[in-house]
């Protein structure tokens, strides 16, 4: 019998075993009369199979920062040092690639569930950093490039899916921001790998190599994980979902699992969703504040950050390596704050709080231009990394957790992935438009016009969001049926 994280020592007992009784005025479960449980199930069971699931955030972020410090000598050793537009292509590439992995999710998280879809968006990035690293000419590494961004797209989504849908709902918001957290070590990984770039040649062929092996571990460790019991419940495996509930939530909370489901089903459960319903009808308006919600967490300004972070504090005169480490740092421990956070403060006030902070640091960099020296620099780093510790409070880990939450299950896969197209197609724009809009705006009237679409995010998430902190997805789902 193949090892399987989570599996029951013990016979699985069917639902009618389960006997309820009363403790303190609340129906709580026991099985034979004997073996009493709290009234959350226990995290140690969902923990494994979330750990292997943060494997694709992980490489998300990885391929996010690998070619931030080798690529001026892959531009050397591939021959187009000096080509501008070649080395934005490096760069940017991946985003194109993920922007069409993206668009294919919802149809196969769908299709083929969320652990085939793990293992569907590990395989290009098994396929594509070789590709990179052996590559000779500019041509091989845009294509392997192009590769890893389809395994990019494809990850965020589903990460998110199967994070919420897998998780109980009293640390949910905690696991969700393993998402981020796994991010951001994957983003310090890249840096720290490339450090012996400056002194080993060829190095940066090693940084490609090195991300195979977390992309191997995810296809092969998923396979011994737990299908998502709300997926498998929509395809009508009703028996096959209770066995995945008992392997995450434990046997004595199986019948209330089910029972939340049989609630939420309205009877259209199985109803084949297309792209097209998700712009019209009762589908629209959760939709519709999740592709805004996305859209202003690019526009806040934060992938201008990350991208040319470089850049601005060179100008500030502050050596890139040391800015790139603390903007690195900072951003975990942001994420590691969101996760102490996020079951206890909830979504709305941690996004709430999180634009306004970056609104805020907005106007510190936007003064900077105003002194000159050290004053320049002190308000130009010090706005910078307020910045990036308030995206990382909130607008960072929020946004993938709560759409997951309030989206039906239905249509959860399908809006996921719409709204993570919103997120490409912004985060294209404003990387290829922010240094032309830097250099005929200045960066006080640019870092202003940021502030002020931070200040519009927070007035959008006060009017517009859901508290759903400590709610079963179909508490959350049938709450939102008054908007239909």
């Amino acid at each position: 019998m193949p090892w399987r994280f989570g599996s029951s020592a013990y016979k699985r007992m069917a639902s009618k075993d389960l006997t309820p009784v009363i403790s303190n005025g609340v129906p709580v479960h026991i099985s034979n009369g004997t073996t009493h449980e709290n009234m959350n199930p226990s995290w140690r069971r969902s923990f494994p199979h979330i750990c292997v699931a943060i494997i694709s955030s992980f490489l998300f972020g990885y391929h996010m920062g690998v070619v931030n410090e080798p690529l001026e000598y892959i531009s050397i050793d591939l021959g187009f040092r000096g080509n501008i537009l070649a080395e934005g292509l490096v760069v940017s590439i991946c985003l194109g690639g993920a922007f069409i992995g993206c668009m294919f999710s919802g149809w196969i998280a769908d299709g083929v569930g969320r652990r085939r879809a793990f293992q569907l968006s590990a395989f290009p990035m098994v396929l594509g950093p070789p590709i990179s690293a052996i590559s000779t000419t500019l041509g091989g590494m845009l294509f392997g490039r192009f590769l890893v961004g389809i395994g990019m797209g494809l990850g965020p989504p589903i990460a998110s899916l199967y994070v919420a849908e897998i998780s109980p709902s009293f640390v949910r918001g905690t696991y969700g921001s393993f998402i981020q957290l796994a991010t951001c070590l994957g983003i310090i990984g890249a840096l720290l790998i490339g450090i012996p770039v400056k002194s080993v040649p060829g190095w940066w062929r090693v940084c490609f190599w090195a991300s195979t092996l977390p992309a191997i571990l995810l296809a092969v460790l998923m396979q011994f994980c737990a299908e998502s019991p709300l997926w498998l419940y929509k395809r009508g495996k009703v028996e096959e979902a209770e066995v995945e509930f008992e392997r995450l939530l434990g046997v004595n909370h199986v019948k209330s699992a089910l029972a939340d489901l049989t609630r939420s089903d309205r009877g259209d459960a199985s109803e084949n969703v297309k792209y097209s319903d998700l712009f019209y009808g009762h589908h629209f308006r959760v939709v519709f504040i999740g592709s805004m919600l996305y859209a202003f967490q690019q526009l806040s300004g934060i992938n201008a950050v990350f991208f040319f972070s470089s850049t601005i504090f060179r100008s500030a005169g502050v050596p890139p390596a040391i800015a790139n480490i603390c903007v690195g740092i900072t951003n975990l421990l942001g994420s590691i704050a969101a996760m102490i956070l996020m079951d206890r403060l909830g979504r709305k006030l941690l996004l709430l709080g999180s634009f306004i902070g970056m609104a805020f640091a907005m106007i510190f960099q936007a003064s900077a231009s105003k002194f000159d020296g050290k004053m320049d620099a002190y308000f130009s780093v010090g706005g910078m990394l307020m910045f990036v510790l308030s995206f990382a409070l909130g607008a960072g880990p929020v946004p993938g957790l709560l759409l997951a939450e309030i989206f039906p299950n239905k249509i959860r896969a399908k809006a996921m992935a719409v709204c993570m197209c919103v997120h490409w197609v912004v985060n294209f724009c404003v990387g290829l438009f922010f240094l032309e809009l830097l250099d005929k705006l200045g960066s006080m009237y640019l870092y202003t016009i940021f502030s002020s679409l931070c200040l519009l995010a927070a007035l959008f998430v006060k009017r517009n969001v859901v508290e759903t902190k400590g709610k079963s997805l179909q508490e959350i789902e049938i709450s939102l049926l008054q908007y239909e």
